[in-house]
């Protein structure tokens, strides 16, 4: 199929499967207390869009985490397809800390609402503090909680300087943080760029690190050993992107 026709049809299916599960999904919250099958119906709609997409997901070190254990997962971030491989590959449930900006598109928006996804706002610094309060709070209940810790997509596919919100959560709510490195989004949908290309993708899921010998004082050193492993994983393979 030539990618631009092949473009098309992705761009068409993720519309109207957006507004279909989207409207279920917000119907569904009415009933869902917990956010839980919200959150089911979002993978589907992940999974349906890797799969219109041509896009197969490997992934490497499943066995790390326990499906019953909070952590608070970080990944790097280098294409919008990001987002559906996490949420249609790892089998977990988790509950996503996002840019606010997501939240004011319209049914997407309220659909992850009603999954119980945290917004954020960085450009508010008390609004930042209290989603990191809830975002605690939804790890204390026993979720689990998904950032991207660079804030944005990187431009070349190298791991940007972090921002520290999901450390001080991490270290506030005592959980393990589970660092992954995305391979092979950014040679699918670079950013800036709307074609997209059917490539494979591998997700490497890394051993948990503990927080709990932390504190606020010592926030950026753990921001360093997270970045860091991050980084010598994502190097480790050559000719990933």
């Amino acid at each position: 199929m030539m990618p631009l026709i092949h473009t098309v049809l992705i761009y068409l299916w993720t519309i109207s499967v957006t507004v279909v599960m989207g409207i279920y999904a917000i119907l569904l919250s009415f009933f869902d207390t917990t956010g839980n099958r919200v959150h089911r119906v979002a993978r589907f709609w992940a999974r349906s869009i890797l799969w219109i997409s041509f896009v197969k997901v490997h992934i490497k070190g499943l066995s790390h985490i326990e499906k019953d254990q909070p952590y608070i997962y970080m990944a790097n971030h280098q294409s919008n397809f990001d987002i559906p491989v996490l949420l249609g590959a790892l089998g977990v449930q988790f509950r996503w800390l996002a840019k606010a900006e997501l939240f004011k598109i319209p049914i997407f928006g309220r659909s992850m609402r009603g999954a119980g996804y945290i917004s954020i706002d960085r450009t508010n610094r008390e609004s930042a503090f209290r989603s990191l309060r809830q975002a605690a709070e939804t790890i204390r209940n026993g979720a689990s909680v998904m950032i991207f810790p660079e804030g944005t997509r990187s431009e070349n596919g190298k791991i940007i300087p972090f921002k520290k919100g999901g450390f001080v959560l991490a270290i506030e709510a005592g959980v393990p943080i589970v660092p992954m490195i995305i391979r092979g989004t950014r040679r699918i949908m670079p950013k800036y760029r709307l074609m997209v290309h059917a490539r494979p993708v591998e997700l490497d899921i890394m051993k948990p690190v503990e927080t709990r010998g932390h504190s606020m004082e010592t926030r950026n050193q753990l921001v360093r050993e997270i970045r860091e492993m991050m980084v010598q994983k994502r190097s480790g393979a050559k000719g990933s992107h």
